[in-house]
């Protein structure tokens, strides 16, 4: 049987208004209450989590964030063009969240990780070097999850020689996987030690998860939420990766390699 998902026209959505948030949702009111409830509190959470607090261009009246809640999740695929595999998206650009409502992780999960994309990128701008591994282990850091089944987890790739190298992930693109199935090739030579991962779709995807939120989650648990902020700041004024780094961690990183042994070491307190 042919399913059609029926286009919502202007007219079907209504709203919840709140200090920095609209939420906009289909039929009962009772979910959506708590998504506005939820998404105020976790704005002032992660720009003081993040060290932006300062910086920060507050959302209100015009410039709120519209959070669409759609009613499946064929209407939120379908209204988005996210691979099958995507809970929610970010509009950076207008300023959007979009998701469903029968979504079960989404005050836990989703909300958060869109609010950090639309925080980080009001922050770092569109003009600058921003890698896609960074962008997303940031909003994967700032989930409501244990931060430290990140660093135990990806320490037990390390171990088993698993992981993707910090070049690797940088020339990693999840927005290209459609098709979970498809095998993927990567050689990785972490720690010295030389080898081939091959991971399908879904399995790569989770993978550059967890390495870029566990790089994040390194850059500031080790060094500070203010050194990340400058960090971050010097790939907003147009320096790439590598002479960011070596600018706000000058006496830890000479480069990516530098960047890559100190993560190293950062996993294996786990062992």
């Amino acid at each position: 049987m042919l399913l059609i998902t029926p286009i919502l026209l202007a007219q079907d959505w209504q709203e919840l208004k709140g200090e920095h948030f609209i939420v906009y949702f289909v039929g009962n009111k009772l979910f959506p209450g708590k998504v506005l409830h939820n998404a105020e509190k976790e704005y002032e959470r992660i720009a003081s989590d993040l060290g932006y607090a300062r910086y920060s261009n507050f959302w209100t009246w015009a410039k709120r964030v519209k959070i669409y809640l759609y009613p499946d999740r064929s209407s939120f695929l379908e209204a988005s063009g996210q691979a099958e595999w995507s809970e929610g998206m970010a509009d950076y650009k207008n300023k959007k969240i979009l998701s469903f409502t029968e979504n079960s992780e989404f005050l836990a999960t989703v909300l958060p990780h869109e609010i950090a994309h639309l925080i980080f990128r009001d922050f770092v701008g569109f003009e600058g070097e921003v890698p896609l591994w960074l962008d997303e282990g940031v909003a994967q850091w700032e989930e409501k999850i244990d931060r430290g089944w990140i660093k135990r987890l990806t320490s037990g790739h390390l171990k088993k020689g698993t992981l993707l190298s910090v070049k690797d992930i940088m020339n990693v693109d999840i927005r290209t996987i459609k098709d979970t199935d498809k095998i993927h090739f990567h050689p990785t030579s972490v720690d010295g030690r030389p080898g081939i991962i091959i991971l399908d779709g879904k399995n790569l995807v989770n993978l550059f998860y967890l390495e870029s939120a566990s790089l994040v989650g390194f850059l500031i648990e080790r060094y500070g939420a203010n050194r990340f902020t400058d960090f971050c700041r010097q790939l907003r004024d147009g320096n790439n990766l590598e002479d960011a780094l070596c600018y706000a961690y000058p006496a830890y990183f000479s480069g990516i390699e530098q960047f890559e042994k100190e993560w190293v070491k950062y996993l294996k307190e786990e062992w």
